[in-house]
C-alpha cells in the first residue's frame, strides 16, 4: 500500500480494514512535519515511514494522536520524535498499562478483538506509552507555512476526542470521533453527535479526513450524520 499525496503539503496511508488499521496522515511544513496517529504497532508505523522514505520525505518530528483507542496509539512507543495527545488520553493509556501488568489481559484482548488478534498474531510485544507532551483545550503548531490547529471537542466515540484542522489546506482531520462509543455496547450519543456536527459546520474546511474511511466532501459529512439524528 502506497502513500498518497492528497495535496503537495497532506500525504496520508489509507487505512487497512484486516487488522483495523487506521489511516496515517502527513502533514510537511518547512520547517518541521507532523503526522496524525501512531498507528496499532510497530509494524504499522514502519510501514508508514517506508512510504514516507519512498516519497523523499523526512519522518515526523511531531505525532499527534485524536484519541486513546489501541489502533491509534499502540504503535506510539515506536515513532520518530515526540507525541502529543490530550491529557485525558494519557489518563485512558495509564488504565491500559496497568491492565497490561496482568499477564492474561493481552489474551483477553485477542479473545475479544479480532483485529488485535490479526496484527499481533505473531506473539509481538504491546506496548503501551503516554504522549510525551500533553495539552488540555487546545494547541496551535507553526510548521512552516502552514499549520496545525489542534483541539479537544464533544464527540460520541470517546472522551479524549482531538481534532486537527489545517487552516491552509482546509483540512479537518477527525479521527474516529464520528463513531459510536465501542466500550459502550456501540452507543451513539445523539447530544455529543450533535455537539459534533455543529462544531464541524463552523469550521471553514473543504474535506474531512476519517480513521478509517475515504476522505469526504464536508457537506457530504455533514448530510450523513444529520441522517443519523
Amino acid at each position: 500500500m502506497e502513500l498518497i499525496r492528497f495535496t503537495d503539503r497532506i500525504f496520508y496511508l489509507p487505512h487497512e480494514e484486516k487488522t483495523d488499521r487506521p489511516l496515517l496522515a502527513y502533514i510537511k511544513g518547512e520547517k518541521f512535519s507532523l503526522a496524525i496517529d501512531a498507528g496499532n504497532s510497530a509494524d504499522h508505523v514502519d510501514k508508514f515511514y517506508k512510504a514516507l522514505e519512498a516519497e523523499n520525505l523526512k519522518k515526523p518530528e511531531v505525532t499527534i494522536i485524536t484519541h486513546w483507542h489501541w489502533d491509534h496509539t499502540f504503535g506510539m512507543h515506536n515513532i520518530n520524535g515526540l507525541s502529543i495527545a490530550h491529557k485525558k488520553t494519557n489518563e485512558f493509556l495509564k488504565a491500559e498499562q496497568d491492565k497490561f501488568k496482568d499477564t492474561s489481559y493481552l489474551d483477553i484482548l485477542k479473545r475479544d478483538n479480532k483485529y488485535i488478534a490479526r496484527e499481533y498474531s505473531n506473539n509481538k510485544d504491546i506496548i503501551v506509552t503516554l504522549s510525551d507532551i500533553e495539552f488540555d483545550k487546545e494547541l496551535v503548531i507553526n510548521l512552516g507555512d502552514i499549520s496545525a490547529e489542534i483541539f479537544h471537542t464533544q464527540a460520541p466515540h470517546s472522551e479524549d476526542t482531538v481534532l486537527i484542522y489545517i487552516p491552509e489546506e482546509k483540512v479537518l482531520f477527525l479521527g474516529d470521533s464520528t463513531s459510536e462509543n465501542f466500550f459502550n455496547n456501540n452507543y451513539m450519543d445523539i447530544n455529543k453527535l450533535k455537539s459534533l456536527i455543529e462544531t464541524i459546520g463552523k469550521i471553514e474546511c473543504k474535506t474531512c479526513i476519517l480513521g478509517h474511511a475515504e476522505p469526504l466532501d464536508k457537506n457530504d459529512l455533514l448530510d450523513y450524520l444529520e441522517s443519523l439524528l
